[in-house]
């Protein structure tokens, strides 16, 4: 059936509950791309927050969902996953025939579907450099989802970065220890290299910047190169200098194995919180 909601050449109506962090990145990123505001709705209920999507992106925000989100054709949701909960059972009479997108962690399809009525559900694991267009995002489809309806998440999700699909909901776990935690692991590392910087002699300033640098131009090398991180790593560790002297000690330490170690540690929290949130009947 056509849907008839909208003129084929109007950019689809997108629908945000909740306006925070990732919701505003994506809002940024839909905007720079051309999209019109009076294609977007958000439910916010915090003033401040609404207060600031107006002003930032001259939006429309409400405080409470309603039958303005009848005309949506993608929901976001964006809320915290405590509250998802709550979020559906005041949005699902307005939005049965809307595609869904959820960015709340660690709550399964399954859940969603009950709770709005609905099994036309894409699940995404974003990061947080979503928030300068630098994120990746897994994605997980349920059957029901159609080719048109992950062509629409792809085109939403890609203003913020890149993004990656899986076959199976349980590798979001997988994602949210390797990339949805793992800007987290790059802010330790760098403040480990600052205060090695420091404590070799150089200024807060200057050893932040080298190390900051390093890791950008680091990464960049190896998105552009066809080589994997062993063979990279080795043409830049001589035996007997300064960089095999330092990844000696790390694997003399087993750092490796332990940094390992840690995200698997990440993987099960993140299955803990799914049986935790998903189990709200």
């Amino acid at each position: 059936m056509t849907d008839t909601r909208t003129a084929p050449s109007e950019p689809p109506c997108i629908a945000f509950i909740g306006g925070g962090n990732m919701a505003s990145a994506i809002i940024g990123g839909l905007a720079g791309r051309g999209h019109p505001a009076s294609r977007i709705e958000v439910v916010e209920p915090w003033d401040a927050a609404r207060d600031a999507l107006r002003q930032r992106f001259r939006i429309e925000a409400q405080a409470q969902a309603g039958a303005q989100l009848a005309r949506a054709q993608l929901v976001v949701w964006a809320v915290k996953p405590q509250t998802f909960k709550d979020a559906a059972d005041a949005a699902a009479p307005h939005v049965a025939q809307a595609l869904h997108l959820s960015v709340a962690a660690g709550i399964p399809t399954a859940s969603i579907a009950r709770w709005l009525g609905s099994e036309r559900i894409v699940r995404a694991m974003p990061n947080t450099p979503a928030l300068v267009g630098k994120g990746i995002t897994g994605l997980f489809a349920a059957p029901q989802v159609d080719a048109a309806g992950r062509a629409l998440v792809e085109r939403v999700v890609a203003t913020t970065g890149q993004f990656v699909w899986v076959d199976k909901e349980a590798q979001l776990d997988a994602v949210t220890a390797l990339s949805g935690s793992g800007p987290a692991y790059v802010f330790l590392f760098l403040q480990a290299m600052q205060q090695a910087g420091q404590d070799m002699g150089l200024s807060a300033a200057q050893a932040y910047q080298l190390a900051v640098a390093t890791f950008q131009g680091a990464a960049e090398l190896a998105a552009r190169s066809d080589e994997g991180p062993e063979v990279l790593r080795q043409r830049v560790t001589s035996k007997g200098g300064t960089t095999h002297a330092a990844i000696t000690h790390m694997q003399e330490q087993r750092i490796p194995e332990h940094f390992v170690a840690a995200m698997r540690a990440a993987e099960r929290r993140a299955r803990e919180l799914a049986e935790e949130f998903g189990a709200t009947p």
